[in-house]
């Protein structure tokens, strides 16, 4: 096995998570008060909802990553149906 790219405690371990902490952080949870853990909680479950399925994504031209995964299937399937016949 190789080593990490990143040492232990920093960003380059997990930057796609620190990323994603960080859009979360300044997204959802700062300038917000909650009134209850139930609210936040469902607010979180809707965040990522919505993170993984419908924001769009500009590396992906813009589209969201559930269309984007769709769009994905489709081609592979017709790549798939083309190579039997």
């Amino acid at each position: 096995m190789l080593a990490s790219v990143g040492s232990i405690g920093d960003a380059y371990d997990n930057a796609l998570a620190e990323s994603f902490v960080d859009s979360f952080k300044t997204e959802l949870i700062r300038y917000r008060v909650w009134r209850s853990r139930s609210q936040l909680e469902v607010a979180v479950v809707e965040y990522v909802g919505w993170y993984n399925a419908a924001r769009l994504h500009e590396s992906l031209g813009d589209i969201p990553p559930l269309e984007y995964e769709q769009q994905h299937a489709r081609r592979e399937a017709t790549t798939l149906v083309g190579a039997t016949v």
